[in-house]
């Protein structure tokens, strides 16, 4: 199929060669032209757009968007832009971390449009983007999901979507999924903090490699670990601060709404908001996953 990506930062750069990777025709927007012609030089399955009505020009109907840009406002008024410019029936994915309050709150004009609107939470990080994703997808219309779950399948990993229901539900899921995450980073950086603090002189980057091969305590954070404690033993050029970008204060949020004991994930968000104040390991340890999956930006250790 052939539709448009808006935002070709570390997420939508990757999707976009691993849409036409799978076959698939992408024409390629973002404010930046670097990332532009990288996207067109990567395949002659993309073209460029000079502005959002020339991007929407070169789409047969109905026209796929799918929206990857940073959550809140960049996300918003790229929605409310694409609602004036397309047509019913047209179909637009928010594929970035956005809250799925302000999706049921842009639905509300999507569906005054006639516009079907479908949002999905990403997991897998850039090398899932690239290589084969995770998406939980929400979205009233199940006649218009059919139009987009090919592109799904082929750019997932086997089993690694899932279509969800109604509006919302694909980015509420991933709320709580990233809440999860918090809670697992945090665990595994206070036992390696546990560790640092030992009379013992471990090898951190063995003890990752040893607990990702057949103990219970396996996983892609683990080998993430393994990675980063391969480039600094311990990890002295990383500061301690573990930034959040929302996600996990919205579970939190929601588990106070509906009053559902979360405690968790609670002191994991709390750990984040400590680390700001003060250097700590276990800030170290979360600061460099989540710079191994997501390429988010690790503050340097002064």
């Amino acid at each position: 199929m052939k539709f448009a990506m808006i935002g070709l930062g570390k997420m939508g750069l990757n999707l976009v060669k691993n849409a036409v990777d799978n076959d698939h025709e992408v024409v390629a927007f973002d404010l930046n032209a670097d990332f532009v012609k990288e996207a067109a030089d990567y395949s002659d399955k993309v073209s460029t757009a000079s502005d959002i009505d020339d991007m929407l020009s070169q789409l047969p109907s109905p026209k796929v968007v799918w929206v990857m840009v940073p959550a809140g406002v960049p996300t918003n008024s790229t929605i409310d832009t694409l609602i004036e410019k397309m047509d019913k029936n047209d179909i637009i994915i928010d594929g970035g971390n956005s809250n799925y309050k302000d999706n049921l709150e842009q639905n509300k004009r999507t569906t005054a449009a006639g516009i079907k609107f479908f949002d999905a939470g990403t997991s897998g990080g850039m090398s899932g983007a690239r290589n084969g994703g995770n998406f939980m997808i929400g979205g009233d219309d199940a006649e218009s999901w059919k139009v987009i779950e090919p592109l799904f399948k082929s750019i997932a990993l086997e089993d690694g979507y899932l279509y969800t229901g109604k509006l919302g539900s694909g980015h509420y899921l991933k709320m709580v999924h990233n809440g999860i995450e918090y809670g697992m980073m945090q665990a595994i950086a206070e036992g390696f903090e546990v560790l640092e603090a030992s009379q013992y002189d471990y090898d951190y980057e063995a003890v990752a490699k040893l607990w990702n091969h057949g103990s219970v305590v396996r996983s892609w954070l683990m080998e993430l670990a393994e990675e980063q404690f391969a480039k600094d033993p311990k990890l002295d050029a990383v500061a301690g601060r573990m930034h959040s970008s929302g996600e996990g204060k919205w579970t939190i949020e929601e588990s106070l709404d509906l009053e559902v004991p979360a405690p968790v994930i609670a002191l994991s968000l709390m750990m984040r908001y400590r680390s700001l104040q003060d250097d700590t390991f276990t800030g170290k340890v979360v600061s460099a996953l989540r710079n191994g999956f997501g390429g988010h930006a690790m503050d340097t250790a002064k």
